[in-house]
Parts: C-alpha cells; sequence; structure tokens
C-alpha cells in the first residue's frame, strides 16, 4: 500500500493530526491541506489514487473543491467526510461525483475499509477487448469510457461499476437491495438514495439511444431493457 497517496483535505488540525497519522500507519503516503484552495493546487501539481475530503472548510469548501477536481480528474475516488447529517447534503456530494461519504465523528476503521475498497476496484488488470456494446456506443469498464467515432464520455468508478453490472445482466429484474448489496456491501435508506442519483446519471448518457433503457419497477428495483 505504500505507493497508494491520498489529498487529504481537513480544516481541524487535531482530526486531521489524528487520521493521518492512522492512514500513514497503514502503509499510505497522505498529503494534508488544510484549505480547499491550497488541496485544489496539490491536486493540480501531484498525482493521487483516492481524495479525502472535508466539506466544511476556509477558502474553498468540499463541494466546490470536489466539482473542480472532476474537472481535472473523472475517476479519481473521491470521499466525503462531513459533521452534516442531512440527506440532502449527501446526495448534492454524489451529485457532484462524489464516490461516498462518511459522517463525523467516522471510525478509522470504516474508513480504512472504504478506502480499501476503491484502490482494489481501481487497480484491478484491465481485461483485453473488454468493451460493451451500448446502443450506439462502445463501454470500455476498465477505463470507465463510453465513446463513439469523436465523442467521449468519461464515466467515474461508481457510474461504470453500475453500468457494468446492468449490461452483465441485461432485461433482468434486478432487487434495489440486490444493486446496493452487489455494489455497495450495504443496501440501507442512504446507499438507495445514492443508487438513484448514479442512475439518474447513466440515464443521461443514454437518453438519445432509442433501443435501452433502464426501468423503474415501482417498488421492485430496475431492468436494463435492450430491445
Amino acid at each position: 500500500m505504500g505507493n497508494f497517496r491520498i489529498l487529504y483535505a481537513e480544516d481541524d488540525d487535531t482530526l486531521a493530526f489524528l487520521t493521518k497519522d492512522n492512514l500513514e500507519q497503514n502503509g499510505y503516503d497522505v498529503t494534508h491541506c488544510a484549505d480547499g484552495a491550497f488541496c485544489l493546487e496539490t491536486f493540480r501539481y501531484g498525482h493521487f489514487d483516492i481524495c479525502i475530503l472535508d466539506i466544511m472548510m476556509p477558502k474553498m469548501d468540499g463541494f466546490d473543491l470536489a466539482s473542480e477536481i472532476r474537472k481535472i480528474n473523472t475517476d479519481v475516488p473521491i470521499i466525503f467526510l462531513s459533521a452534516k447529517t442531512l440527506k440532502e447534503d449527501r446526495i448534492k456530494g454524489l451529485r457532484i461525483g462524489a464516490d461516498d461519504y462518511l459522517v463525523k465523528p467516522f471510525s478509522i476503521e470504516e474508513l480504512l475499509l472504504k478506502i480499501e475498497i476503491f484502490l482494489k476496484r481501481s487497480q484491478k488488470p484491465a481485461s483485453a477487448n473488454q468493451f460493451y456494446k451500448l446502443g450506439s456506443y462502445q463501454f470500455d469498464p476498465a477505463n470507465y469510457l463510453v465513446f463513439k467515432q469523436d465523442e467521449k464520455i468519461t464515466l467515474t468508478q461508481r457510474e461504470s461499476e453500475l453500468l457494468k453490472y446492468f449490461l452483465d445482466n441485461k432485461n433482468v429484474v434486478l432487487k434495489r437491495e440486490q444493486i446496493l448489496t452487489a455494489l455497495w456491501g450495504d443496501d440501507d435508506y442512504f446507499m438507495g438514495r445514492s443508487l438513484d442519483v448514479f442512475i439518474s446519471r447513466l440515464r443521461k448518457v443514454i437518453a438519445n439511444e432509442p433501443d435501452i433503457a433502464i426501468e423503474n419497477l415501482h417498488g421492485i428495483g430496475f431492468r436494463f431493457k435492450e430491445d
């Protein structure tokens, strides 16, 4: 794990010291930034495998920071850390492009587990020519790309994982809890709301494709339909 670099934004000095220390003891290379603007500049000039961002920070908050990071890199995993417990704030973070969200106070064990899961997924070796047909597009899950000719759409890691899961189960009714357990390992209320956000994003990608659709089966789940 020593090669994995974490960009960590947190303005609480005590929490930052404890979290950084724990992450480094577990073998990670951690760069800490105490404000959002400095964190963005650090991201621009460095390579990081995952970003862990507090929301309430001086100079630039975590939401704006994540938006700017997504303009630079669409697939680096982003985990929000926040004292805010409002579900609307969590959903806002996911809409911006975050992959997950931890509410303070969080356990270092849970944070380590989430980091490990994201890094394992992002380090999976790509299978040769493992492309999927997606209407008039091609989908490259290893590189999070949907493309055709000169058009290219880059997905986040979560979007790519969800789309691949749907394509592996075309025309099959998938229960909500089945999808959530497969992708998130949990099926609680918040994860269900998160799933809705990612499905909404994927629907925009395939909006102009007449032969494919993600159907919402009320009270049951979803079906990726291909005629």
